[in-house]
């Protein structure tokens, strides 16, 4: 079980055709243990400690900031790349050294069902350990249990956030409920719009800088789970023979 706030931003060091591997700076991994891997729980059956020469140096860009457009930026003595004034004068790029190489086992069902496939070394990935008793919980129930591919249909940028519009597989419509959460490559949203084959969610800059939509774009795809509690309430009223035509009739919608 998951929560769908992303722990790490880890980076695929190579993908198989039963494997996947990925550096990360997570270190409480043991074998065994269940990890959401862009919203797909997947186990991990090796763990390697990467030496210090031998750590994968990744930088995370602001998409805020677009430092790729700037000039003079220097880095400090703690690894921070600190970006001469642009549009945030306090904005920074981090250099992150990564520790642990992982490899997860990965089915070929899982691998027809979800994105991973299409992942290519250097790719970002966002991590989440498994939700530890006592442990806090900001996002959602997240089962890692995807089930559909979307894609990216727009972005729009406003003053301080983005909303992003994905494509839904028609069958998942009926648990999307606007206001409700879904995992859209293993990152809790909320659901701000719901359209027939698409939904709508807001994104505020904290989100973009630290999960990989900072990589992405129009035309990509991404993993889907609905709110398992949608399901449960869908799959409840189903089977007392509660439809949406029957809540209409009665004057509830």
């Amino acid at each position: 079980m998951f929560t769908g706030i992303i722990e790490d931003l880890g980076t695929i060091v190579n993908v198989d055709k039963k494997n996947v591997t990925a550096s990360t700076n997570l270190s409480d991994i043991n074998i065994g243990d269940s990890v959401s891997v862009n919203g797909v729980c997947l186990t991990a059956v090796k763990i390697q400690k990467l030496s210090k020469n031998k750590y994968h140096d990744t930088i995370e860009k602001n998409r805020w900031c677009h430092p790729e457009q700037s000039e003079g930026s220097q880095v400090s003595s703690n690894n921070e790349i600190l970006l001469p004034m642009n549009r945030h004068q306090n904005d920074k790029i981090k250099v992150f050294k990564q520790s642990h190489q992982i490899t997860f086992d990965v089915s070929e069902e899982t691998f027809s069902k979800t994105n991973l496939g299409k992942l290519k070394i250097k790719n970002k990935v966002n991590l989440e350990r498994a939700l530890k008793t006592g442990g806090r919980f900001g996002g959602h129930f997240v089962n890692g249990h995807v089930e559909g591919i979307g894609k990216i249909l727009s972005v729009k940028r406003l003053a301080n956030s983005e909303v992003w519009e994905f494509s839904n597989p028609g069958d998942l419509s009926r648990y999307i409920v606007e206001k409700g959460s879904i995992a859209v490559d293993g990152i809790s949203l909320t659901v701000t719009e719901r359209k027939v084959g698409s939904f709508k969610v807001s994104l505020i800059p904290h989100t973009l800088n630290n999960t990989t939509l900072s990589f992405k774009k129009t035309g990509d795809t991404v993993n889907l789970e609905t709110d398992v509690i949608s399901k449960y309430v869908f799959q409840n009223t189903e089977r007392r023979g509660i439809t949406m035509e029957k809540l209409r009739k009665a004057g509830y919608l």
